[in-house]
């Protein structure tokens, strides 16, 4: 707990390191909402391609 509060104090003193947790935190809101818009159009994309296979004609298979 020691290290981690001796950090902290050390990231507030240095400029780069708030520059650093900043682009930590752009990244993290970036993979969430990239994560987000992937699971909404998976089921757009699912319902489609559902909707498309039902459309399709069935094909008889010939003995």
């Amino acid at each position: 707990m020691k290290k981690m509060t001796s950090l902290l104090k050390r990231l507030r003193r240095n400029e780069d390191g708030a520059t650093l947790v900043e682009y930590g935190i752009a990244l993290g809101l970036a993979v969430t909402l990239g994560a987000g818009a992937l699971l909404t159009l998976s089921g757009d994309v699912g319902a489609t391609m559902t909707a498309a296979s039902t459309a399709m004609p069935v094909q008889a298979t010939s003995p």
